[in-house]
């Protein structure tokens, strides 16, 4: 997976995640908005006829957390999440 940084900057990063879609933008908007600190945390997927699996990210903090640590925040709670789901159903 690739991850191309759009903007970067105090408490506004938006960047597009290459090659995915629906799946992994919704788990992890969601895992965002856990944290209290994020403020917005949305995706936007434009037409695939014009754009293809190419989703634009925007995450805005409240400017005490960066918006690269809550990502990496937010990755790490989808790891933990997924661990758990292998352990206990598979």
């Amino acid at each position: 997976m690739d991850i191309e940084v759009l903007k970067n900057e105090g408490n506004l990063m938006e960047f597009r995640i290459i090659g995915e879609d629906h799946t992994l933008c919704n788990v992890l908007r969601d895992a965002l908005l856990e944290n209290q600190k994020v403020k917005v945390a949305a995706y936007k997927i434009d037409h695939p006829l014009l754009d293809k699996k190419r989703p634009k990210f925007i995450i805005n903090t409240d400017g005490t957390i960066s918006p690269k640590d809550a990502l990496l925040e937010a990755i790490k709670s989808i790891e933990k999440d997924v661990k758990y789901l292998k352990q206990n159903l598979l």
